[in-house]
């Protein structure tokens, strides 16, 4: 029996025991994203994809004007009246108390609901087990209410429930790969006017594996606002010798030059790395149109090298294993996932060479970072739904 069967079976099982009903069932993935790392807050393009492992949610509707919530994770429930739905300090139950008030502020009240969800997403391991979160059951609501609300409006919608329930200021990508997400295919996504389109991922020769540093170092979100920051200062810079240029996405690498001497040296790097970056997205793109992976796992380490150096993002466990990597010839290419100082490393292997590998990190690993990695193997898959005949 695969996983997408038992933890459907798990969530069904327990929703029976606490609500003496049959649910429907609905879920949402989690998502990698192959290139296009901090491009997103500087108006560019990122690549990403739904991941086969999910969020499941096991639902139903109850006369008692209440949201009746279950965890399987935590183990834990938590319940609230409709029309009383505000910030609790129960952490997971605010995602979905969050999604429910964005459609309250549109004046669409849902009735009472029942819902105990769990899945196979990694907790902390950068593949976006919020937005999964976020996007499954707005979608179930959306379907199970029929309140005629677009998909692309349910992601933003997801994003605000984030943004205003959560407190993390997070971009648009998750959410746009948990719903939009379809099998065999990318998707690139244009981070300032959410036009995206869909790429080829193909080859069934290629395996992508997750090493998972499993450590996430304290700077990650200070530091992030820092290159935000760093990012706005070069944007102003630019801005000086070219009007046109509303964010680092409009500036060409012949620009940042031209100004390179009136920038400090860390915002220079930070615009180096953002510019080119966004170049690398384009030529990933056309590599995977010329189903050329060879050229794709390049940009990839370019862009790890970039992150690592320019960026300063990474930290001595990812390249730790993106260094294991670039010693294995199986593998094409590899880089650090997410925002950084912990988390992933996403690697595109041949397949033949995927178990030695696997087994590379698993024994190089530990004495090189004193920590033992996790690894996962993910596949593309489609995005949020209803699960029929579960």
């Amino acid at each position: 029996m695969t996983v997408i069967n038992i933890i459907p079976e798990q969530i069904t099982k327990k929703f029976n025991e606490l609500f003496s009903s049959s649910p429907i069932l609905f879920h949402a993935p989690g998502r990698i994203n192959l290139i296009g790392e901090h491009t997103d807050y500087n108006d560019g393009f990122v690549l990403p994809a739904a991941i086969d492992k999910s969020i499941f949610f096991a639902v139903g509707r109850n006369s008692l004007n209440k949201l009746r919530l279950f965890s399987v994770d935590y183990n834990e429930g938590f319940e609230i009246e409709i029309n009383e739905l505000k910030k609790t300090n129960i952490h997971w139950a605010n995602y979905l108390i969050g999604v429910a008030v964005q459609f309250q502020k549109r004046g669409l009240t849902p009735g009472g609901i029942d819902c105990v969800f769990g899945g196979d997403i990694p907790l902390g391991a950068g593949l976006s087990s919020s937005a999964a979160l976020e996007c499954g059951f707005a979608f179930f609501l959306n379907d199970q209410f029929a309140f005629g609300i677009g998909n692309q409006e349910l992601i933003l919608m997801a994003q605000k429930a984030e943004h205003e329930f959560a407190g993390v200021m997070c971009g648009i990508m998750d959410q746009f790969a948990s719903i939009f997400g379809k099998a065999n295919h990318v998707m690139k996504l244009d981070c300032r006017s959410l036009d995206y389109e869909y790429y080829p991922f193909t080859d069934d020769t290629i395996d992508i594996i997750l090493c998972d540093t499993k450590v996430k170092h304290s700077l990650a979100s200070s530091e992030y606002n820092i290159r935000r920051g760093e990012c706005e200062k070069g944007v102003e810079i630019i801005k000086e010798k070219y009007p046109d240029v509303k964010a680092l996405r409009d500036a060409e690498p012949s620009m940042l030059e031209r100004v390179r001497s009136r920038m400090e040296k860390n915002v220079y790097l930070r615009c180096h790395y953002v510019i080119h970056e966004i170049v690398r997205v384009e030529q990933a793109c056309q590599a995977l149109l010329n189903n050329d992976f060879v050229t794709f796992g390049k940009l990839m380490y370019e862009t790890h090298h970039g992150l690592s150096k320019e960026y300063l993002v990474s930290c001595k466990e990812l390249d730790i294993l993106v260094d294991i990597a670039r010693d294995d010839s199986n593998v094409l290419g590899a880089r650090m996932m997410g925002g950084g100082f912990g988390g992933c490393t996403i690697n595109l292997i041949k397949k033949e060479g995927t178990e030695k590998f696997m087994k590379t990190v698993k024994n190089t690993y530990p004495q090189l970072a004193g920590v033992e990695p996790v690894i996962y193997q993910v596949s593309i898959s489609n995005g949020a739904g209803k699960i029929q005949n579960a």
